[in-house]
């Protein structure tokens, strides 16, 4: 990343869970754009400009994508394992985001090549420095390759 604004694609069910995360991205004093999808059909629909999301203005290739699993019409693994196999899409850093600490869970997101699996504390002060380090580790510390359009 350049030190230029960079959207993240988060792609959560919970709107108590976004809003955590959007007001964290608000307070953390980097630069982005958070675009929020509500289930896994809509991740898969921004991603590949469908629907209400055909216009590239309205969704512009993410930076970093935060996916929960447990998401209604299309699960997080299927969001994963479709971006991990497509060459357009597959460099873009995917970090899961879930309440699941099950074991098969992590393993089968790491089978499917995700770049990070972390589990959402219970405690909101924990959630929110999460938040906080993965802002940090991803947008600022981290170094990915440039990203296509």
């Amino acid at each position: 990343m350049t030190g230029e604004p960079v959207v993240i694609l988060l792609a959560e069910d919970d709107p108590a869970h976004a809003e955590i995360v959007r007001r964290n991205m608000e307070k953390s004093r980097i630069l982005n754009h958070l675009e929020h999808v509500v289930d896994g059909r809509e991740a898969l629909d921004y991603l590949y400009r469908l629907g209400r999301f055909a216009d590239p203005l309205r969704s512009p290739r993410p930076g970093l994508i935060l996916l929960d699993l447990r998401m209604p019409r299309v699960d997080g693994l299927e969001v994963l394992r479709t971006i991990k196999n497509d060459p357009d899409l597959s460099n873009i850093p995917v970090v899961v985001l879930t309440t699941s600490a099950a074991e098969t869970d992590v393993a089968k997101a790491y089978e499917h090549h995700a770049n990070s699996y972390l589990v959402k504390p219970v405690d909101f002060a924990q959630f929110v420095d999460l938040l906080g380090v993965i802002g940090y580790y991803w947008l600022v510390w981290n170094q990915n390759p440039q990203l296509r359009p």
